[in-house]
């Protein structure tokens, strides 16, 4: 094993802790064909996901609200330990030519991480994917079944980890996320 790999691994290990690596490169899943970012925005409700350390709540949403034709504001909360846990950020669309490969940070000296959207109908379902690689000798997959509603039917939670399959992105480890008693929880703040 290289020692450079050997030093820095230390130092990885709690990026990496809770995820989902593996070996080489991340892959180059196909994106939504003429994605729209005016029609995607709006409230979105997590279904599903790999998991992720920075996601440990429940009752996971997003809000995406226009800024400008390539940029939007990114509002995500969770209920952790009986607390409402708001985080916002900043997304852009990567590349106009592929407008259905997002960026978004949360912080303004971070860059952009990949948010790229594979499949969506804009009314019920998005399915999303990100990936890191780490010294490009593994990477890191993130991956999002959305919903407009808190509940998604269990044949579109199917189809939604097909697109990731057929995307050879491995979602065997994909669990569903918590969304029962939200509403109850939000009305009481």
């Amino acid at each position: 094993m290289n020692s450079s790999f050997t030093l820095v691994l230390p130092f990885l290990l709690p990026f990496i802790n809770g995820q989902v690596p593996h070996w080489g490169a991340c892959p180059e899943p196909s994106v939504q064909p003429a994605f729209s970012l005016k029609q995607f925005v709006g409230r979105w409700f997590e279904i599903a996901k790999l998991p992720a350390q920075f996601e440990k709540g429940r009752c996971i949403e997003t809000n995406f609200t226009l800024k400008t034709d390539n940029s939007f504001r990114v509002v995500s909360s969770e209920i952790e330990k009986g607390e409402l846990r708001k985080i916002e950020g900043i997304g852009v669309t990567v590349d106009p030519k592929n407008p259905g490969k997002l960026g978004i940070t949360y912080s303004y000296v971070l860059p952009y991480s990949p948010y790229w959207i594979l499949s969506t109908d804009y009314v019920n379902t998005a399915v999303v994917y990100s990936c890191t690689d780490i010294l490009r000798l593994f990477h890191v997959d993130f991956a999002w079944i959305l919903s407009r509603t808190r509940r998604l039917p269990t044949s579109a939670i199917e189809k939604a980890k097909e697109t990731f399959t057929n995307n050879s992105i491995d979602v065997s480890r994909m669990t569903a996320s918590r969304q029962q008693g939200c509403d109850r929880f939000l009305m009481k703040k």
